[in-house]
């Protein structure tokens, strides 16, 4: 059986702990606005009034975002932000990019109701895009900048968005 002593030698010295502060993370708050965006398209199919409310939607960057939070999170979500790779932070940003264009795109589509199509199909595959695109920034996040989410491109989910819609 391990003494006290040695068991804080082992996981080191509380005081050494109680002023180190942990490394800033990214934080999954600034996805609450496309998943915002995601629940208005799918409820859209049934109450075409929130179309309304897609138009109003707004796209953020991560930074514009935390940079007008008051979540306590804000500050250290920036400052581990900053620590991201360029080529990573740059490929995060092109996803947003392209989920942005995707609501924008689906919002389009939902208002103009004399383009011929099916409002449920447009929901269903802007909501399937949409949902994988927040799961790649998802991962992102979690992992703190580390993934390259960069190896599938944005513009092929878009691509393949208007493909279908094209039918």
């Amino acid at each position: 059986m391990m003494s006290v002593s040695a068991i804080k030698a082992l996981a080191g010295s509380t005081d050494a702990r109680e002023h180190m502060s942990p490394a800033p993370r990214l934080s999954t708050d600034f996805l609450n606005r496309y998943s915002e965006a995601l629940m208005l398209i799918e409820l859209a199919v049934d109450d075409h009034g929130l179309v309304e409310d897609l138009k109003a939607w707004r796209s953020a960057s991560y930074r514009e975002h935390f940079e007008t939070s008051l979540l306590r999170c804000a500050p250290s979500a920036l400052a581990a932000y900053d620590r991201v790779a360029p080529a990573n932070r740059a490929a995060f940003e092109e996803l947003c990019r392209a989920m942005a264009r995707l609501v924008a795109t689906a919002t389009a589509l939902l208002a103009d109701k004399h383009d011929g199509l099916d409002p449920a199909t447009i929901v269903e595959v802007a909501g399937d895009a949409l949902r994988r695109q927040i799961a790649r920034a998802t991962q992102f996040i979690n992992a703190n900048g580390a993934v390259d989410i960069g190896r599938v491109e944005s513009h092929a989910l878009q691509a393949e968005v208007d493909a279908l819609l094209t039918r």
